[in-house]
């Protein structure tokens, strides 16, 4: 199995050097989660509550869900409801472990609990159990507290959800965040959002076009493009207290699609200062210390840097006619072409093993139109995503290797989705006006 691409799925070599994605949900434990209650004022918010249980558990892709409509007629709420059939073959309606285990359900696991509400905290008692061994101890007990609102509930539930991942060998997205252009306020700004869609909000206020977002490795500083000065100029500010800081942008008729080295000490960028057309450049955070690192004819963009290596970079590159994507090392030798020079390819994004990129790219699958794939950067086999449903673009890993998310033009708005890193279980996170660019925060903001 490849690691990063989802318990779900293994990966064999096709014709012409293609991935194939062999999918195998039966591989994946399942697991029941019914609906839990409230007690008293925490009723009011379980419907969220709920929703966000389902959702994070269920987009994992380590665990594959047991439908709610083949549930037992009853839930236990604590393990202190549970009973012990008096023969295998008696059937407690939901009251025993083992009426989860068999069919309907089917379960191997079973989540269960309740909330209630003490002073101003909403209190969750949560249990995971193996349906299967109904004499041994569960697997997860544990107490969350959280704010009695809307949002507290959310949080006690994705901490629940995250320790149920845990159990099986997930990690959870709580805390990481997703950085994105969108028009929705008739300008294009920098926004912010939840990895889950949610608390979606401005972190730029220009009043102009601000585009290409990126992120340090330690999640505390966002750069970016902006036309505010007339021509597109490089800023970088700081997410931990929301104010710019210091870049100091070289004479150039552009410079843009800003990427950070891993150290978080460095920045590469793509821009005119040579005259000619863009090339990649690299400086000190701050602007200064300036090398020019690809020196080619041809346009040289997008330039991303290996987050295991810090030394490979993949870009972007005309020099065959077309966009292509290209891999050279941080003093710009040891070029290697990485696509095959049909269609266009642009817009690379690491897999944080520093093995892996996806990308989009018009190969002729379907005609006009980008989709995203993955490539082994090794091997240069590549597998394809998205298929036949608009325009797919910009992917950015999520930090746990298994999750992608990606702007698409599915209709007449672009609107950002994320999916599982096979292809499956796509979200639409956006809705609003048009958004576009997504990069995933690749650390939890502290």
């Amino acid at each position: 199995m490849a690691a990063g691409f989802g318990a779900a799925s293994r990966f064999v070599l096709g014709q012409e050097g293609r991935i194939t994605v062999v999918k195998a949900p039966n591989d994946r434990p399942v697991i029941a989660i019914p609906d839990l209650r409230g007690n008293g004022a925490a009723q009011q918010h379980m419907a969220k509550f709920n929703e966000a249980l389902w959702t994070d558990v269920e987009s994992s892709g380590v665990l594959k869900m047991a439908p709610k409509s083949m549930y037992p007629m009853q839930v236990p709420q604590q393990p202190s409801d549970l009973r012990t059939p008096s023969s295998p073959t008696e059937n407690l309606k939901g009251l025993a472990l083992n009426d989860w285990y068999q069919p309907p359900a089917s379960a191997g696991y079973l989540a269960y609990g309740y909330t209630a509400v003490t002073g101003d905290q909403i209190v969750l008692s949560g249990w995971l159990s193996a349906t299967n061994q109904p004499s041994a101890a569960p697997l997860l007990a544990k107490r969350y507290f959280g704010p009695n609102t809307e949002e507290g509930a959310r949080k006690v539930a994705q901490e629940f959800a995250a320790d149920i991942m845990g159990q099986f060998g997930g990690k959870s997205l709580m805390g990481t965040k997703i950085y994105f252009v969108s028009d929705r306020t008739g300008k294009k700004e920098i926004w912010s959002m939840n990895y889950d869609g949610s608390e979606q909000k401005p972190i730029t206020s220009y009043n102009n076009i601000s585009s290409f977002p990126a992120l340090s490795q330690d999640g505390t500083k966002i750069a970016f493009t902006t036309w505010r000065e007339g021509t597109p100029q490089i800023y970088i500010h700081s997410l931990e207290t929301g104010r710019k800081l210091v870049f100091y942008n070289q004479r150039a008729s552009m410079n843009a699609s800003a990427e950070f080295t891993p150290d978080g000490q460095g920045l590469l960028f793509s821009s005119t200062a040579g005259g000619g057309s863009a090339q990649i450049y690299r400086t000190d955070l701050n602007g200064g210390n300036v090398r020019r690192i690809s020196t080619n004819r041809a346009i040289e963009v997008e330039p991303r840097v290996n987050p295991k290596t810090g030394q490979d970079i993949v870009f972007v590159s005309g020099r065959l006619g077309s966009p292509q994507l290209f891999k050279m090392s941080m003093d710009g030798t040891d070029v290697v072409q990485l696509t095959p020079g049909d269609g266009e390819a642009v817009n690379p994004s690491w897999h944080p093993d520093g093995q892996k990129i996806a990308f989009a790219w018009t190969k002729g699958f379907d005609i006009g139109n980008f989709n995203i794939f993955i490539m082994d950067v090794a091997s240069k086999q590549y597998v394809q995503l998205t298929h036949g449903a608009g325009r797919n673009e910009n992917p950015s890993w999520a930090p746990d290797g298994m999750h992608i998310v990606f702007s698409a033009k599915r209709g007449r708005t672009t609107q950002i989705y994320s999916m599982l890193a096979d292809g499956t279980n796509v979200k639409q996170l956006t809705s609003a006006g048009n958004n576009e660019k997504p990069v995933w925060s690749k650390t939890a903001l502290k």
